[in-house]
């Protein structure tokens, strides 16, 4: 199994109200970040099967918007083994859910998105110190309980590897 995390992308300010932040939304900065995270992410061939995100607003929106720039097609799953006070143990069940699944992208948020890659990509069952900034895409490939990282991007690196992309995409004018 291929799993991806996604950090959702800029949401502004947290709001000291716990209703009132869970239905903060992204901010401008966020709405573009998703849009550039995307498309990279298409632009690396990222294909999944299965998007699950924080039942948040900030994750949903992340998840609508990059997944429809991957041309992800499915239904958006919801999931609480992805709110701000889940568990590994919860992370766990989710992952189990979804086993069946060749390619899952998951949606959260920190500091428990960061430990959940930090724990399946370590072997001795402790944890490896991942920070994921908002907006950081990662895939490890999975293999059992445990995981190997192969890439961990924040979304400068992806919004110019997108450029990237789309420069060499241009055709070349040659000058006389």
């Amino acid at each position: 199994m291929i799993l991806y995390f996604l950090r959702h992308a800029s949401a502004g300010e947290h709001l000291v109200n716990p209703k009132k932040d869970e239905k903060r939304a992204l901010d401008k900065e966020g709405i573009e970040q998703c849009g550039y995270v995307g498309r990279a992410l298409a632009a690396l061939d990222v294909q999944v099967d299965v998007i699950v995100s924080s039942p948040l607003k900030r994750c949903t929106q992340t998840a609508s918007l990059v997944g429809n720039e991957l041309g992800y097609e499915g239904k958006l799953q919801i999931d609480n083994g992805l709110r701000p006070e889940a568990g590994l143990a919860d992370f766990r069940k989710l992952l189990e859910k979804y086993a069946r699944q060749e390619a899952i992208l998951v949606v959260g948020h920190n500091p428990n998105l960061s430990q959940f890659l930090g724990a399946v990509i370590s072997d001795s069952g402790c944890e490896a110190s991942v920070e994921l900034k908002k907006g950081t895409a990662a895939k490890v490939e999975m293999r059992r309980a445990a995981g190997t990282l192969q890439w961990c991007v924040t979304p400068k690196v992806l919004r110019a590897l997108y450029d990237t992309a789309v420069e060499s995409s241009r055709p070349k004018t040659s000058r006389k």
